[in-house]
């Protein structure tokens, strides 16, 4: 079970429900007050929902409490989460070292828009974790990050063009929006943005290369070297891991040809390695780009790495050709600093990515062992904190690899975890925190189990 040092520090309500005589594991009731709310919440917000997230109305829930690794909506139903608030929650919900340190802070204030102590040691506590670090800004978001990081680089380089991975996933401004989510592609076959409202001119200057295919982003690095500012990549794209050799052979062809390599760690970053996936896959960019992870819970998020790029962003350079302005409103909050600062301490304890990895290893072999037993072709490629479940037999090496998969089976999956109290983005990623533990473990496993019959008997 989860625990901090030793002892257990939520309560679990996982005593099952007694129906008519018989146990009940699987939901029981998301009417009354759930129906109430989205109700309301379908009145003045389009599709009832805070962004993607969105569930079939009979499935729908609000969530009333979260703790340790679960959430209980606001008719009582208890589940095991694995969104995890998509990936900040690392140490879990209201862990007590972030609860603290959150409660301390924000009776001396909660924002001042200068600077501040927290922010101070967070700034030195990242740029000494991450091997490219020599300098940081901070923003609220992983997707201003990103949009940052790009601006810094075309500030730096005097160069416009960009260029991401298909189904490459970089936030929701619109150069990350190109090549994305849904695969679409224009009449020259080239993608082109997932969402309206973005300009043309602004699409055209995004380039996109196929994921894990070094000849192509090579050829594609070296053809337009003149205008290309950036590389930006997912180390980890979605679930899908960097084939071997795929980030060194980014590193060697934008330094051969002056131009920038930008790694988002917004996922990745204190996830895989304390040191992100820089220190887990061994390559080191000139940017990083950082958020959910180093905020616990809290709107914070960075770029940090090469001094002399961030160097673009001094206000003192306000007025000349090569100033990159950089900032925001609540950019480098004390609250979400000290938020930041309980939980990398926490993810500094002995063992901790050891029990991330084998937690998350477990559960990924669980189900691809589950599958092969009950005949469905399944596989849940990742790393250990962070996979996917697919249906495919084909292995998933890229974006075409995983859009072939079998999506409708993976959406019908995930809605039947949801009905056996697994909180899960259906056809989404699975995140682990350090407090789930062998109970849970054992009930997703189950979970996993009772929802793949369930898939094949309706497919039979």
């Amino acid at each position: 079970m989860g625990a901090e040092h030793g002892q257990v520090w939520y309560l679990p309500r996982v005593q099952p429900i007694v129906l008519k005589g018989k146990k009940m594991t699987a939901i029981q009731n998301r009417l009354g007050r759930n129906a109430e709310l989205i109700a309301r919440a379908e009145d003045i917000m389009p599709g009832a929902c805070l962004g993607l997230f969105q569930l079939p109305s009979d499935q729908a829930m609000v969530i009333a409490s979260g703790s340790g690794p679960y959430l209980w909506d606001v008719e009582g139903n208890q589940y095991i989460d694995y969104v995890l608030g998509s990936g900040p929650m690392m140490l879990g919900h209201a862990h007590p070292a972030v609860v603290e340190a959150v409660q301390r802070q924000v009776a001396k204030g909660s924002t001042f828009y200068t600077l501040n102590e927290p922010i101070i040691e967070l700034s030195h506590q990242i740029v000494d974790a991450v091997p490219c670090g020599e300098a940081i800004k901070y923003v609220s978001t992983g997707t201003e990050a990103t949009f940052h990081a790009l601006r810094l680089a075309r500030a730096f380089t005097e160069k416009s063009t960009v260029l991401k991975f298909e189904g490459g996933y970089h936030g929701a401004h619109d150069y990350a929006l190109v090549g994305a989510i849904n695969g679409l592609r224009d009449g020259e076959d080239r993608p082109r943005s997932d969402s309206a409202g973005i300009p043309t001119p602004v699409s055209a200057t995004v380039l996109v290369s196929p994921f894990n295919d070094p000849d192509a982003a090579r050829r594609m690095i070296a053809e337009n070297a003149n205008e290309l500012a950036a590389v930006i990549v997912e180390p980890l794209q979605r679930g899908i891991p960097p084939a071997r050799g795929f980030l060194q052979s980014l590193r060697e062809a934008t330094r051969d040809h002056g131009v920038l390599l930008i790694f988002d760690e917004v996922v990745t970053g204190f996830r895989l390695a304390y040191g992100g996936a820089q220190e887990y896959y061994g390559v080191e960019p000139d940017l990083a780009t950082y958020g959910k992870a180093i905020g616990g819970g809290y709107p914070i998020a960075a770029v940090c790495g090469r001094r002399d790029v961030l160097a673009l962003s001094d206000p003192a350079r306000r007025g000349s050709d090569s100033y990159a302005y950089l900032g925001g409103t609540l950019s480098g909050n004390p609250v979400a600093a000290v938020a930041g600062l309980a939980t990398l301490n926490e993810m500094r304890r002995p063992g901790v990515y050891e029990r991330l990895f084998a937690t998350g290893n477990r559960l990924r072999q669980g189900i691809e062992t589950l599958g092969r037993d009950l005949g469905i072709p399944v596989q849940a490629p990742g790393e250990g904190p962070v996979f996917q479940v697919f249906f495919t037999e084909r292995p998933i090496r890229n974006h075409q690899d995983s859009s072939a998969a079998d999506a409708a089976l993976a959406w019908q999956f995930g809605l039947e975890l949801l009905d056996r109290g697994l909180f899960h983005t259906p056809g989404a990623k699975f995140y682990i925190s350090t407090v789930h533990g062998e109970l849970e473990i054992a009930r997703t496993l189950e979970a996993f189990e009772g929802a793949l019959r369930a898939v094949k008997a309706r497919r039979a």
